[in-house]
């Protein structure tokens, strides 16, 4: 089954100037660096994209700035992160008019909800949904788990198409495989579970480091399509201590950084966060700096069809 979502698809930072504006320049310079790399859609306003920090009207914003970088080449999905149901459905009509080529949809945010109400919520968003969904499943983040039988409910709604795994545990991609087959579109958002899940069955990957290493990212992913797994085990072998930075309270404020020293990016962040400083900064600085020293020269690999 082709499913409309597959790949590398970056879940990308949200570029600020000095004074905490959105930076337009500065991410759609980003974004361009991941098209060029050959990612296969682009995310924004997600964790990583500081979302808890940014109004609809911003959200919107970056919207366009992704959509006019992409300029058709790749699609654009806009994360829905909201406390209230009914705020991700007035996110959902506005989105489609900024370009939106569907949605990255979390749980109701705060409020932990039960079975009954997770599943509402998911609807309840679909129903007020003109695109198509990914569904984000992180319970080790936002304390709700979507589990493969409720995945199995979803599965009578057509614009659920895809889902974001980051339950943290790699078996779950067989677990859903199990129970719902080919339905969705399986894609792991853990980073450093990327490979294995993507062996198991799993589709894609909705990654982080790539914000900083594109083309590693994308070659990860095409030689394993392609069958080269040694290969493939060896660049993601190397990019292992870089991709535990994306499993971390601090993920944005570390890559950021690594943006930063990749001339992909700057520090800036959303209060309350702040820039890393002392030892945690020099700790994180170095890990980037050695991955950057022995980078793996990488071999030429094509889309896969």
């Amino acid at each position: 089954m082709t499913h409309l979502w597959e790949g590398v698809l970056p879940a990308v930072t949200t570029k600020f100037n000095a004074d905490y504006s959105i930076d337009r320049a500065g991410t759609k310079k980003n974004i361009e660096a991941q098209i060029d790399a050959g990612v296969d859609g682009i995310i924004v306003c997600g964790s990583l994209g500081e979302a808890s920090t940014l109004s609809l009207d911003e959200k919107l914003t970056v919207l366009d700035v992704a959509v006019d970088a992409a300029a058709g080449r790749v699609p654009v999905l806009l994360t829905v992160a909201e406390n209230s149901t009914l705020d991700g459905c007035r996110q959902v009509a506005e989105g489609a008019k900024h370009g939106a080529a569907g949605y990255m949809v979390l749980p109701g945010l705060r409020y932990l909800s039960d079975r009954r109400e997770t599943l509402n919520h998911f609807r309840t968003v679909a129903e007020a949904s003109p695109l198509p969904i990914m569904v984000y499943n992180n319970p080790l983040a936002y304390g709700v788990d979507v589990t493969p039988d409720m995945f199995a409910e979803l599965a009578s709604e057509p614009k659920f198409v895809a889902i974001k795994e980051s339950c943290g545990d790699v078996r779950r991609i067989t677990d859903l495989i199990n129970v719902v087959g080919d339905r969705y579109s399986l894609l792991c958002g853990v980073d450093n579970l990327a490979m294995e899940a993507i062996l198991m069955g799993g589709h894609g990957w909705v990654a982080g480091l790539v914000c900083a290493f594109p083309r590693e990212t994308v070659v990860i992913y095409r030689l394993l399509k392609a069958g080269r797994l040694e290969e493939a085990r060896a660049i993601y072998r190397w990019f292992a201590p870089l991709l535990k930075l994306d499993v971390s309270a601090k993920l944005v404020q570390n890559i950021k950084l690594a943006e930063a020293m990749v001339g992909l990016g700057t520090e800036h962040v959303r209060l309350p966060r702040l820039p890393l400083v002392g030892e945690e900064r020099a700790s994180v600085e170095a890990l980037i700096r050695h991955a950057l020293e022995t980078r793996p020269t990488l071999p030429d690999v094509p889309a896969p069809r």
